[in-house]
């Protein structure tokens, strides 16, 4: 519990700041100059060796201690969402229809508090690679990272990350081994039909009608040809078609998202989803262009640096702030590319619960990042650390 006392008492007050500083002045994927900037001239000052740029902004802070082979990568993300500030926080955005929705001000904070403590210790052995993404709300700013030589420039033996959790009490820590997130895919289907009056239907071939039909039949994909014991989403968020009441559109246009836990179900999803909307289509006297992109992997926490990471959290804040293998959660996360280069774990952190204000869901104008995670996050970061470079 030292690691959690020195941080409740050394640390919180100067990295509250920083965090709501950031929060003030939010950037999205690939436009984190500020952030970055801010972050690499902190560590240089605690005399990490910085790298700036990797995957257009992101930035690497290495410091290495002793004579040890042994690399650990640790892993926060820094980019904020196209979203409007409803919080009313002193700290509010500065930047009108911009915010730090999910936390990620928050991440980059608790990571750079255990930089600053690691940086003043001298009893560990080993290199620190402590990596500041850009662009984790789907720009796969993680995979731009390796692409300019992430792992290369900077090999890691294991890599770990952190996100905070809304509706799970603050400071309390949840970890998952095998498949904890899901993979994500976006389609884009264009029902191309014939326009025409809407008195003289027979005159025309109606998009919308068949894009009506699609909407329905993918739901039976769901309950019909997935494994019930296995898990998948496909949802239908936009429709488009047509402007007056009268006219029969030519062209209606569906967005979808698709997700699943496992690789072989992402594959039935994407092979179902064409072959029904293309009968569908077909079935309407319509012609369906689907255009598939696919996005995130499914994110697999490898197992012994899973129990590895969660031995450490059971020591630091007990088995009573600890669940130590929670459920599958189907939102996505590009620390999944990481993780297919590196072992790792991706783990979570409670934001708050109940009637708190940190039980607010992530990318909702009212959320905000809990500050008492702070001390605890980093306090965390600090004991992986060094009981990682012990071992």
């Amino acid at each position: 519990m030292t690691y959690l006392r020195d941080a409740l008492t050394e640390r919180v007050g100067e990295f509250i700041q920083l965090r709501r500083d950031i929060h003030r002045h939010p950037e999205l994927a690939f436009e984190e100059h500020r952030t970055s900037e801010l972050v690499a001239a902190k560590l240089q000052s605690w005399g990490y060796e910085v790298q700036r740029g990797l995957g257009g902004t992101g930035v690497v802070g290495i410091l290495k201690r002793g004579h040890s082979e042994r690399k650990l990568g640790l892993r926060a993300d820094m980019d904020a969402l196209p979203i409007q500030e409803a919080t009313g926080a002193e700290w509010t955005s500065s930047h009108k229809g911009l915010m730090h929705a999910c936390g990620h001000d928050g991440h980059t904070a608790m990571l750079l508090a255990a930089a600053k403590a690691l940086a003043h210790k001298a009893d560990w052995d080993g290199t620190l690679n402590l990596i500041f993404q850009p662009a984790e709300e789907g720009g796969g700013g993680a995979v731009r990272m390796m692409a300019d030589g992430l792992f290369t420039k900077h090999p890691c033996d294991a890599v770990f990350a952190m996100h905070n959790m809304p509706g799970v009490p603050v400071g309390h820590f949840v970890f998952r081994e095998g498949a904890a997130m899901a993979s994500s895919d976006y389609v884009t289907i264009h029902i191309h039909g014939t326009g025409g009056h809407g008195a003289m239907p027979h005159r025309a071939s109606d998009p919308l009608v068949a894009a009506a039909a699609i909407v329905m039949a993918l739901q039976t994909i769901v309950s019909r040809n997935v494994d019930p014991l296995h898990t998948a989403v496909v949802t239908v968020g936009a429709l488009h078609a047509g402007q007056a009441n009268n006219v029969i559109p030519a062209l209606a246009t569906m967005e979808l998202s698709v997700r699943s836990l496992d690789p072989q179900v992402r594959r039935l999803l994407e092979q179902r989803i064409k072959a029904l909307v293309a009968a569908q289509a077909d079935s309407f006297g319509v012609k369906a262009e689907i255009i598939w992109k696919p996005g995130y992997s499914v994110l697999v926490n490898t197992a012994a640096e899973t129990d590895f990471a969660r031995q450490v959290a059971l020591k630091l804040v007990g088995p009573e702030r600890v669940t130590l293998n929670g459920p599958a959660l189907t939102g996505s996360e590009d620390f999944a590319f990481m993780l297919e280069k590196v072992p790792g774990s991706y783990l979570l952190i409670g934001n708050g619960d109940g009637d708190s204000a940190g039980a607010c869901m992530v990318h909702n104008p009212g959320y905000d990042f809990n500050d008492d995670n702070i001390a605890t996050g980093s306090a965390y970061w600090e004991a992986l650390a060094q009981a990682f470079f012990a071992t």
